[in-house]
């Protein structure tokens, strides 16, 4: 299982959320198998984002997507987004 973790600053999260929230069918057709969002704790503008994929390949070919590109043009993400895969190892639940 491949995560694709997504780190990038928006102008306004009200704006940003529809925008990401309609672009969950593009998500789950483009093989995205869960999902999370959180801001970053000392400032809340920097959203942090996770997608979980069957394969490399498909996290890869999401993230170049001109409909990735489009939304977040669309709902005024004001940085470059930092993109990083990873293969999990290891979960542990306590």
């Amino acid at each position: 299982m491949t995560t694709m973790f997504v780190r990038h600053k928006v102008g306004d999260y009200a704006k940003w959320k529809p925008v990401y929230d309609a672009l969950g069918p593009t998500r789950k057709a483009k093989g995205i198998t869960a999902a999370g969002v959180w801001h970053d704790a000392a400032d809340p503008s920097i959203i942090i984002v996770t997608h979980r994929f069957n394969s490399l390949k498909a996290a890869t070919e999401f993230a170049n997507s001109e409909e990735l590109r489009t939304a977040m043009a669309k709902a005024g993400v004001i940085s470059q987004p930092e993109v990083w895969f990873g293969e999990e190892v290891e979960q542990t639940p306590y």
